[in-house]
């Protein structure tokens, strides 16, 4: 069977940043199990997929347009340090999860200074071209339940 939209799609994955270092990856693991088309993993690496089947093995490159989106200036900002009453040491890195009109979202912190924290609310990885190596281990029709949750139940998906 072939990766198509509405199938459920088991594969290993290892990636890289434009450096050639692992960010992550399924190694020594089970492998990721998601219903193609769902947008349950980057919109990129979905659609190189599509048309392969179990065994089949491939290099995807994923631009930041098809990954994790371009970076956003107005999504960093500097805030006063006054916002993090109760911690005691802020550092480079440290994440955080901010109150915005659009509810909460998770921010890291990318410098401290002396009169106040920036921070940056764009995805770690946005901006970043993105290789991932694949093997597709399993492919299978999803249920109709799952087409309708929009996720993969059981075994390795989502158990309600």
């Amino acid at each position: 069977m072939q990766i198509a939209p509405n199938t459920v799609v088991s594969m290993h994955y290892t990636l890289t940043d434009e450096g050639g270092q692992v960010l992550d990856s399924s190694a020594g693991q089970e492998p990721l199990v998601f219903l193609s088309g769902a947008r349950n993993i980057i919109e990129g690496l979905d659609n190189a997929i599509q048309g392969k089947s179990a065994g089949d093995e491939m290099k995807v490159e994923v631009t930041p347009e098809e990954g994790y989106g371009p970076v956003h200036q107005e999504l960093i900002q500097q805030v006063p340090r006054e916002n993090f009453q109760g911690v005691d040491t802020i550092e480079v890195g440290m994440q955080f999860m901010a109150q915005t009109p659009n509810g909460q979202q998770p921010v890291t912190v990318i410098g401290v200074e002396e009169d106040g924290i920036l921070l940056d609310g764009n995805h770690p990885l946005a901006g970043k071209s993105l290789s991932f190596d694949v093997e597709i281990v399993e492919v299978r029709e999803a249920t109709s339940e799952e087409v309708e949750h929009g996720h993969v139940h059981g075994e390795g998906g989502h158990e309600h």
